[in-house]
């Protein structure tokens, strides 16, 4: 019975289910989609400095709050009960291409090479959850939003901003993987 649940949903399933979350939102309590802006609302409610970009009602957000809250325990949920029992399948190239890395661990969703508390206070750690965080919310501000919120929300309801946005965040994925990952990794000693 549960065993629908725990294999891998095709795309054409999978994505029409995200993509039906924009118009719901919409008509259920013209809502738009986003995580980054949790982030906002969470500062707004533990911080109250005065800072003006935080000085708003956030109470009136609380779904998003518990929007997010949501997907924390349903990942959490579905990596403990409903884990895909099979192996993960990965292309050969990136095999190679990550083994060349020194990953060499597969049986995670993350690799563990990277992804682990004994790398957290090394130089590798650094560059991944310090300074990869940092960018990762600088630009989510900069660009006004994060790559859901600007890909699934901003382009469904047309804004112009957010398809500059997403072209500019593949842009920067595929700069980061085919250009600046492997000198990245050799600096950190990876």
């Amino acid at each position: 019975m549960m065993e629908w649940i725990t294999q891998p949903w095709p795309w054409y399933v999978a994505g029409p289910l995200i993509g039906l979350t924009v118009p719901a939102l919409l008509i259920l309590g013209n809502k738009t989609f986003g995580i980054s802006s949790s982030l906002r609302h969470v500062c707004a409610a533990c911080v109250p400095s005065g800072i003006p970009f935080f000085t708003y009602n956030w109470k009136k957000e609380i779904w998003n709050l518990l929007f997010v809250v949501g997907i924390l325990i349903g990942g959490f949920v579905a990596t403990t009960f409903l884990a895909n029992p099979n192996e993960i399948i990965i292309a050969e190239s990136t095999i190679a291409d990550l083994t060349a890395l020194g990953v060499t661990d597969y049986g995670n969703l993350l690799p563990a090479d990277i992804f682990s508390w004994e790398h957290l206070f090394t130089a590798k750690g650094l560059l991944f959850f310090v300074i990869g965080g940092f960018l990762v919310g600088f630009g989510t501000r900069y660009a006004g939003g994060c790559t859901s919120g600007h890909a699934i929300m901003g382009i469904s309801s047309l804004q112009w901003q957010s398809v500059v946005a997403t072209i500019f965040f593949m842009i920067g994925g595929f700069l980061m993987t085919h250009v600046l990952l492997e000198p990245l990794m050799k600096m950190v000693g990876f």
